[in-house]
């Protein structure tokens, strides 16, 4: 389900397996807008790197929608359920 890139709003995005996130920033993966990079930490099951990887993605369409400012709690209970829903319906 992870591609190797994806496009937002024109702008590709290339996808990392990253070892030593979650122990040297206290979180599971991460974006980097100016340099087109999400990062998801590679000791992560695939399940939790999906789901990882769809939050990022949401940052990215936030991002590339205007919104600078972005509320973690509302990207994370969107991903989740976005995740749920791919995952169940086998998009």
């Amino acid at each position: 389900m992870i591609p190797e890139k994806v496009k937002v709003a024109g702008i590709e995005y290339e996808i990392k397996e990253v070892e030593g996130i979650l122990e040297r920033f206290n979180t599971l993966g991460q974006i980097n807008y100016n340099k087109g990079i999400i990062e998801l930490d590679s000791s992560l099951c695939q399940s939790r790197k999906e789901q990882t990887f769809v939050h990022e993605l949401l940052h990215a369409c936030f991002r590339e929608a205007g919104y600078e400012e972005q509320e973690e709690e509302m990207i994370d209970r969107v991903s989740t359920v976005l995740y749920q829903v791919i995952k169940d319906n086998k998009l």
